[in-house]
């Protein structure tokens, strides 16, 4: 349902620990992270996108924001009666507070608020924030149990750390856009924005393990990730063929680097993926398919032959399920235990039954918009709950209150 087609209460305030999926529960404790205050200086994907998992572990995410535009996501479409609906989802669970870090007011808030934190996230071009005496130098010592974590295009140092790095650069370089798509075919990106995804998690992981590490130490480090080397970190099976033979990936469309059948086969209606790709699951496809004279084929009898053989192979089978259905591959490939699925688009998705089954889409509440759908969190404790709480907000929504709570600290502190 559209964004403004809710007729939900805008001014109802949400429950922020409202857990959703198996293994939750209204009794379930606290988030993981419960305690931990996070600060973010960050724009479009990476550093919001790796806040928003600390945020929905139960962090307390406060999204630091320039005056007037803010998060450049802001701006990105659909608008939806003035919000950008990609902002409210993936700023969910967050505070915004609106600082100009130019200004001795601004910055002088900001170390307000550092005192009280203990994560500060950021992905902006390497040098900014050193630029305003808020790089990790200059903050380490004043702030010695502080986690301070930087997501760039390609990484703090190196000869293109001065570069501007957005994901399609960074899936280029990083050679996923070399194997992506079909032969012969211009290059083609992932679907998603992947190296900004995948740096975003890998900077989450990196956070919640410098805090794990601070019980021990006490102290506080700094965290580098970078578009690049996240991209680049992916290519598991391209290294394998590299370093192994020196042979070099090239795009095979869905079919896999290295077994088959594994990929998408044309049906009557429809393309369907299959992964046959291994004897026991070869044997019971054939079966199933009334294929047992592939079986005895030659070219087709070992593993390494089918790959071998593939366009043959492939051939064959799309041959066979000329009359068959999408439906009807799946239902008799799940009869017999080999791994299939159907190549669905968003809308069937987004309503898909497993889905629905396991409560993964959730609501939260915006007060101009109402209900608004969110994409759940894949992790799923048995204990600690996973926070649902608030869309991402307008910009500066929360400044007055969180300002005035930190100078209700710092008047305590000098006090005592």
């Amino acid at each position: 349902m559209p964004d403004n087609a809710t007729s939900a209460n805008p001014t109802e305030e949400p429950d922020p620990t409202v857990t959703s999926g198996r293994g939750s529960s209204a009794s379930a404790s606290p988030g993981p992270l419960s305690g931990i205050t996070v600060l973010e200086v960050g724009v479009f994907i990476a550093g919001p996108y790796a806040t928003m998992q600390l945020a929905d572990m139960g962090a307390r995410v406060i999204k630091i924001e320039t005056p007037g535009t803010g998060d450049s996501l802001r701006a990105s479409g659909p608008i939806i009666e003035g919000h950008s609906s990609p902002f409210i989802r993936l700023n969910r669970n967050k505070e915004s507070i609106v600082l100009d870090l130019k200004s001795d007011d601004g910055q002088a808030s900001l170390r307000a608020l550092l005192k009280e934190a203990d994560v500060f996230v950021e992905n902006l071009r390497p040098g900014s924030l050193k630029k305003m005496g808020f790089g990790y130098d200059d903050l380490k010592e004043e702030f010695p149990s502080l986690v301070y974590a930087s997501a760039s295009g390609w990484g703090q140092d190196g000869p293109l750390s001065p570069l501007a790095g957005l994901d399609i650069m960074a899936q280029a370089r990083s050679g996923l856009m070399s194997i992506t798509g079909f032969p012969d075919q211009p290059p083609a990106k992932v679907g998603v924005p992947i190296a900004d995804l995948t740096t975003a998690l890998y900077m989450a992981m990196g956070i919640v393990s410098a805090l794990y590490e601070r019980k021990e130490s006490g102290q506080g480090q700094y965290l580098d990730v970078s578009l690049f080397e996240s991209a680049v970190s992916l290519a598991v099976w391209e290294a394998g063929s590299y370093f192994g033979t020196g042979a070099v990936n090239r795009p095979n469309g869905s079919a896999h680097q290295a077994q088959a059948p594994y990929q998408a086969v044309m049906a009557k209606d429809g393309h369907v993926t299959i992964g046959a790709n291994t004897p026991a699951t070869w044997t019971r496809f054939c079966q199933a398919f009334d294929l047992a004279d592939l079986q005895d084929r030659p070219k087709f009898q070992e593993p390494a032959l089918r790959m071998e053989n593939r366009e043959a192979l492939i051939a064959v089978l799309e041959d066979r399920f000329r009359e068959r259905t999408v439906d009807e591959v799946v239902e008799e490939m799940n009869r017999v235990g080999v791994p299939v699925a159907p190549i669905n688009d968003y809308a069937q998705v987004f309503t898909d039954e497993h889905l629905k089954a396991r409560d993964y889409v959730w609501t939260s509440q915006h007060p101009e918009l109402g209900e608004v759908a969110q994409l759940g969190n894949p992790m799923r404790f048995s204990r600690s709950a996973m926070t649902q709480g608030n869309a991402g907000p307008a910009l500066g929504a929360d400044t007055d209150r969180v300002l005035a709570e930190i100078a209700g600290k710092t008047a305590d502190s000098k006090e005592d």
